[in-house]
Formats: structure tokens, sequence, C-alpha cells
């Protein structure tokens, strides 16, 4: 599809046919969160085309989830090889059942870009589902390393265990921090701190939060402040892991806190905090649901740190088109079989697109043409910044390919202007706009993005 705008939005958004379609659906499954309906059909490349027609240049990409664009050929090749067919019309139960190719597909595809120090990997439905079984990995090794090794299970943990009661249902914890978003179910919900939409009215772990660093902006005006504040987090997390009222099995943290609004540390924070949790015994869990596969312009996004040795758990999902965890400690293997288990583990299906993902990846070097785009985006941002103070604050995201966002007084009325002309971007956090573009996203798209659209609804705003 063509770089141009022009005219690319012929009616109001959301237009008739979307409001009617929406309307018509609502009848049977909430749709009040419905941006637009979307033709997937017309969808190409960095393109969304919406049921009445209108064309987007998408910089949101389905909640920062498709990587290699719409009607990608490559995913398309694999949804329609036999072993696609077979994993559709078979579903294996991965746990009792393996196909001959899991090995295979496992080692070509998620394996084959796994984060520097881990091996392994548990395969999952989504981001939210691959936190809940590394809390419970965390929480077993914890347990394991209590019990001794070798040391079988009592008679008593047993029953206990079945009355949701001690010792066998022990009281341990996972630490997250302020503004953190690990997902939706029971035990990552306790650990999602952004929004209270997710979790008003639903029961939650007695679990420890951390404040995440405030940084301030620019970052060359305000080093020692930054220093002193991500200094003081750091001495809060240990303090917490030894004054809380149960032992602290795992520490779960983001790259880049993302659905709380874009939060950034610094790499000697997170290094920080490795140590803390080295020191303590804490299993660190670096959720790269979001910042995974190449939007931060590295792989991982934790890459970007430097550790000196690796998280203990990596968990991805979005742009990998699957889900799951990784790590290197085979003592994250639970001592028996059926610890982490369920029908699926995840979705054979959905590891082999993951595997053409990661194969169109590499063959197109795209994490480095996401680290060189998201120079010139970031570039162009600065420019737009210096010209509307007010309007683009806090502009972060430098040297961290697309995963660039900033603070603005209307961000839902900056993006609702932004689709009328072409552009389809998201929120995050209270007064946050975020870019979350495709891997595939280029240079033209970055100048036209920002210099064009952006420009305008700036302009008309100010």
């Amino acid at each position: 599809m063509p770089h141009v705008l022009e005219k690319s939005v012929t009616t109001e958004v959301p237009g008739p046919m979307s409001k009617a379609t929406s309307k018509k659906l609502d009848a049977v499954f909430d749709a009040r969160a419905v941006y637009f309906v979307v033709d997937y059909d017309k969808s190409s490349g960095n393109y969304i085309v919406d049921v009445d027609g209108n064309q987007y240049l998408d910089v949101y990409s389905q909640i920062a989830s498709i990587p290699v664009g719409y009607n990608n050929p490559a995913l398309i090749a694999a949804a329609q090889s036999p072993e696609m067919i077979s994993a559709l019309v078979n579903r294996p139960a991965i746990g009792n059942f393996p196909s001959a190719q899991w090995n295979d597909i496992l080692r070509n595809g998620l394996l084959k870009v796994a984060p520097p120090g881990t091996d392994k990997i548990f395969t999952a439905q989504s981001g939210s589902e691959a936190n809940e079984l590394a809390y419970k990995a965390a929480f077993m090794l914890y347990r394991r390393k209590e019990r001794g090794e070798g040391q079988d299970w009592t008679t008593e943990e047993i029953s206990s265990c079945l009355e949701n009661a001690k010792p066998g249902s022990p009281d341990l914890a996972i630490m997250s921090f302020a503004n953190s978003f690990h997902g939706r179910g029971f035990g990552s919900l306790s650990t999602t701190r952004s929004k209270a939409v997710h979790k008003l009215d639903i029961p939650s772990f007695n679990w420890p939060k951390a404040t995440f660093p405030a940084l301030k902006y620019p970052l060359a005006q305000h080093a020692e402040e930054n220093a002193a504040e991500e200094k003081r987090c750091l001495q809060e997390v240990e303090k917490l892991i030894l004054s809380w009222h149960c032992p602290v099995a795992g520490l779960i943290v983001e790259p880049i806190q993302s659905e709380g609004g874009d939060n950034h540390a610094s790499p000697a924070f997170f290094q920080g905090l490795r140590d803390v949790t080295q020191k303590h015994g804490v299993v660190m869990i670096v959720d790269e649901v979001q910042t995974g596969f190449g939007a931060t312009g590295k792989f991982w996004g934790h890459e970007h740190w430097n550790l000196t040795s690796p998280p203990d758990m990596v968990t991805f999902s979005k742009k990998a088109q699957t889900a799951g965890y990784f790590f290197g400690n085979p003592l994250l293997i639970p001592d028996k079989a059926y610890r982490q288990f369920n029908t699926w583990i995840g979705d054979p299906a959905r590891v082999i697109v993951s595997k053409a993902v990661i194969e169109e990846i590499l063959s197109k070097d795209l994490v480095a043409q996401c680290a060189r785009v998201g120079d010139v985006l970031y570039t162009e941002l600065e420019k737009l910044s210096t010209q509307y103070p007010e309007q683009i604050k806090n502009l972060r995201g430098k040297n961290q390919g697309t995963y660039i966002a900033f603070d603005t007084q209307d961000p839902a009325g900056l993006v609702s202007a932004m689709k009328r002309l072409g552009v389809n971007i998201g929120t995050c956090g209270i007064n946050t706009v975020r870019l979350r573009p495709m891997l595939i996203f280029d240079e033209t798209h970055g100048n036209m993005t920002n210099s064009h659209a952006l420009g305008k609804v700036l302009n008309s705003r100010a």
C-alpha cells in the first residue's frame, strides 16, 4: 500500500458501518471497547482498513502484538503448511502426546532466539498465563530449596494443600512495582498495579508493591536526581524483601512499564535489582510480553541492561504470536511431572506461526531496522517537542527502537484527531501517548507520521 495518507479516511471515526456492526455485535459480545471494526482481508503491511473503507497507518499494531505486518506472505505460507493443518485439526495435548515435529519446531523457532543465559522453555496461551506459570515455578523452586534436594512431600503437605491450608499451601509472595501491568489472572492481577478497572472487585493476594523510579526528563539535565531516585527505589525493594510478612519468592519487572505509562529506568537500576534478588535468593522474572521480539531495537528489552547474570525467567507473548517463559536453571523444572501442565500447554499452531515470525525477523534484520527507524522517529518527535513543548512533554524512548512515548494534555483527543488523519496510535497510563509500530515500519513511515499527521494535529491544538 502507498505511504501517502491523503484522503485515506473519508468518514467519521468510527464510521457508520463500524457503528452498525459494533452495535449488532454488542448484543452477544461486549463491544464497548471497540475502536472500529476491521476488514482484515483488505489490510496489508503497516496499514489497517476498517469496514467503512478508511485506511490507517497502524502505529498501535493490535496493542503492540503485530510483528511483521498484516497478511504477511511468510506467515500465510506457514498457515497453509502441512504442519499447521495437522496442528489445527489435531490440536495435540502437548504434555502427553507431542507431535514428532514439536522438538524441531521449538529448537528452530523460539529457542533460536532464547534470551542470553536461557535454554529451556515452557509454552503458554497468553502473557497473563505466562506470568502465572512463572510465579508457580518461583514458588515451587523456593519450597524445593527449603525442603532440601531429594526430599519428598510429607503426608501433611499433601493433605493440607487440598484444604488451601499450611504447610501445603504456604504463605509466599511475588513482588511487583507501582504502575506495573502483568495480566488479569488471579496471580498476575495481584501484581498488576496500573489501573483500578482491572482489579476492582477481584480478591487479591497480599503481595508487596515497590516503587518504580519516576525519572525526570530530559535525562541529561536530571542525572543526579534520577540516580538518587533509583537508589531510593532499590533500597525500598531490599527493605520490602527483608520485612514482608512472608518470604518473597520472586520479583517481576517490565523493562519498560507499558500500560502504566511507558515508564523507564536506567540499566544501572536493573543491574542493582539483579544484585538485590541474587543476594536474597529471590527469583527475578522479566516480563517481556510487550517489549520482547525487537520492539526496543534489541530482540529482548533487557539486553539493554548488560546484566552480569541473566534473569531467572523471561516471559513473552504479543509479537511472538504465542506465549510462555524462558529459563536456564534446571531446578525451575518442577520436581514431579504434571506440576506445570494443562491440556494444550499453549497452542502448537501459534508456535508454528511464531517460528515463521522469527524467520522473517532474522532474515530481514528487522531488529536492526527497528533500532534505525526508532532513531528517525525520536528525532522527528524531538523537533516537534521544541515547537510544541506544552503538547509533547517528557519525550522518552531514545535509543529504545520505536518504543517511544510522550505525555500530553489530552491524549484521548490527540489520538482521536490522529485517526481522522489516518494514523492509528494509542495511549497508556494517565497522560501518555505511545507509539507501537510493527517491525516493518520504515523511515518513510517514521518521517510522515510525525512531520505530516502529528504536526498537523499539534498545530491545530496549539
